[in-house]
């Protein structure tokens, strides 16, 4: 598996998560992140169920007609064409099809081939297997799973073999699920969103066993949602929700710690992974020329040593207070 960059771009956004972006909105991201030199995109079927693949794809074919850029995407999900419009799952307006979770050896293929078609490539980089976990499937967990481990990781490991993809893994926002698959197969790399921040290191221990295995760490959702994107200005989000009480009181410490040293909290956020291995890459999903531009401000700008044990005692503090 080839080395990836630092940097990466999240493709959620451009799928029209939330809201709906333009196409002329999206290629225009697309083209300053290849402007910018960014050199990886994180993508799936789910993301606007086929809308983000399909934009992406139509941007490789302008600025990558090499195959240079890493690509990763995903399967789990097969798109099913519906009449529904509208929001749905948190994308608007998307393309008209429904996401049915399916992690079996055949839907694992044929999830495959149909994101090559809107990718208008003939291999991906990294594949993964997309929000496996009982917090996504709560009773279904288990069925899921033994799909996955029957028949889903086959197919996985011989498009590997084969030269269709790089490198396999799993793209999550759970820890659990991590170490139980990693107790069960061999993973090349795992996207984790959300669960290594500078306000939730519930990871930790997954850093440890990924770096014990050679397995590769991607860490998305650096901002937990946004909240740590804006200096918290703004409405606030937290894992897609409005933040409680003590999640404030975190972000509002690191934020002070952060303007005692007089660096932007939205830098360090995005930074603080990529102090640790196994982390080889951090993807912020991003949506307009100015977020691309932001990023590659943040992750140059230059931040003293200092920072880090200050924002680590910061929240320790919090935490000796809450136990109190």
């Amino acid at each position: 598996m080839s080395a990836f960059p630092p940097l990466g771009m999240g493709t959620a956004p451009i799928g029209n998560l939330y809201r709906v972006v333009s196409e002329a909105e999206a290629q225009a991201t697309l083209a300053a992140a290849f402007a910018a030199g960014i050199g990886y995109f994180d993508t799936a079927p789910h993301y606007g169920f086929g809308l983000a693949e399909r934009r992406l794809g139509a941007a490789l074919a302008e600025h990558d007609p090499q195959g240079k850029a890493m690509i990763s995407t995903k399967v789990g999900r097969l798109l099913m064409p519906t009449q529904a419009k509208g929001e749905r799952h948190g994308f608007v307006d998307a393309d008209p099809f429904e996401p049915h979770f399916d992690y079996s050896h055949d839907a694992v293929l044929r999830s495959f081939g149909e994101s090559l078609g809107r990718l208008r490539r003939d291999r991906v980089d990294l594949l993964l297997a997309h929000d496996l976990g009982s917090l996504t499937h709560g009773a279904r967990h288990a069925d899921h799973l033994k799909a996955f481990l029957d028949g889903g990781y086959r197919a996985m490991a011989d498009l590997r073999a084969s030269g269709a993809i790089g490198a396999i893994g799993i793209g999550v926002n759970e820890v659990a699920i991590c170490h139980q698959l990693l107790d069960h197969v061999d993973l090349d790399a795992i996207l984790l969103a959300g669960r290594y921040t500078l306000l939730d290191r519930s990871a930790e221990s997954l850093l440890e066993r990924c770096a014990e295995r050679g397995v590769k760490l991607i860490v998305g959702g650096p901002y937990n949602s946004g909240i740590l994107a804006r200096d918290l200005t703004g409405p606030l989000h937290y894992d897609y929700a409005a933040p409680n009480e003590d999640i404030l009181a975190r972000a509002h410490a690191l934020s002070s710690i952060c303007a005692r040293f007089g660096v932007p909290l939205p830098a360090a956020a995005l930074q603080f992974p990529l102090r640790r291995d196994p982390v080889v890459s951090v993807i912020p999903g991003l949506v307009g020329p100015d977020q691309v531009r932001e990023s590659i401000a943040r992750l140059d700008a230059a931040l003293p040593d200092a920072l880090w044990p200050a924002l680590d005692a910061a929240l320790h503090h919090l935490e000796d207070i809450n136990h109190a």
